[in-house]
């Protein structure tokens, strides 16, 4: 009989082996888990491309990681128009398909496609992009979830609520919304597994979450309101008891790189509340795992943005 494949404890970047000739593909590659996660995967001999809206972020930390192995590409999750022309320069299969963007608790505002921003950002957008590029993808999609996806409900779970959610549409909750769009991650990690199960496709899902980790994803809101007390607040709370984004980089970098591991497998960290250390292999709250609403969201999200896997 064999074992469930596990997580050494203690894993680290250290663990992450020669990577020579492997192409990584990380949205949001700008700042925080992103840059850590691609600053390492370069430093194992990876080849990286990451995405950034702004061109002249994006040259700046392409020069910071040391320009060689890592290439820079243009993108908007807030915009198909944006994700569809990104879609169509990768033109060669890559291994691994790191969705990392997002925002956090934002006011309400919307997407370029009419797309309730954190909703349309977290998960429509990364929806839509990986549609277009799974059939390039050889082994593995991994998702940046979060521990807020335990405040996601998606309300009774019908098409027609996923539908209300996506497009803002009622009382708008921005903490609210940030779980609904987080808790889309794990549903739509394990729906992809089962579709990837059904269709003999090539690679495996898997998710994760950082715990709670320094990074500029929770100035994002303040700054959007201008509540620069808030602000300072929150700079100064991250400094203090988050963990370095490179430590919350690690879930990620585990499921890129760490073999075996079991598909729609959902790794965090190890201490105290899940909120920093060392990867392993976790369980979600229970409505993750709802196959119904899974089976709703996807199909809404294939509604939305016009992308339909096959």
């Amino acid at each position: 009989m064999s074992s469930i494949p596990t997580i050494p404890q203690g894993w680290n970047a250290k663990n992450i082996g020669d990577l020579s000739g492997k192409k990584y593909l990380i949205t949001g590659g700008t700042s925080g888990i992103g840059k850590e996660a691609a600053r390492e995967l370069i430093s194992a001999g990876a080849q990286v491309t990451i995405t950034a809206r702004d061109a002249q972020k994006g040259e700046a930390t392409a020069l910071e990681l040391g320009i060689k192995n890592i290439l820079v590409g243009s993108l908007d999750l807030t915009s198909l128009a944006s994700i569809q022309n990104f879609a169509e320069s990768i033109v060669e299969e890559f291994d691994v398909l790191i969705l990392n963007a997002g925002v956090m608790a934002t006011p309400l505002a919307h997407t370029k496609d009419g797309f309730e921003l954190q909703l349309g950002t977290n998960h429509l957008g990364h929806f839509a992009l990986a549609g277009l590029l799974h059939s390039k993808v050889t082994d593995r999609v991994v998702t940046v979830s979060s521990q807020a996806h335990r405040i996601g409900n998606f309300g009774e779970g019908s098409k027609e609520e996923i539908l209300r959610r996506a497009k803002g549409v009622g009382a708008y909750k921005p903490w609210g919304a940030y779980g609904d769009s987080k808790l889309a991650n794990l549903l739509f990690t394990n729906e992809l597994q089962r579709r990837i199960m059904k269709n003999e496709w090539r690679f495996s899902a898997y998710a994760v979450h950082p715990g709670y980790s320094n990074t500029n994803l929770q100035s994002v809101s303040p700054a959007m309101r201008g509540a620069g007390a808030e602000a300072r607040v929150t700079a100064a709370a991250n400094a203090l008891i988050a963990q370095s984004a490179s430590r919350g980089a690690l879930p990620t970098l585990c499921a890129a790189t760490h073999s075996p591991l079991v598909g729609a497998s959902y790794v965090g960290p190890d201490g105290l509340m899940e909120m920093r250390g060392f990867p392993k292999l976790t369980r979600a709250a229970g409505i993750a795992y709802d196959q119904e609403l899974a089976a709703n969201l996807w199909a809404v999200s294939e509604e939305l943005t016009g992308i339909t896997w096959g």
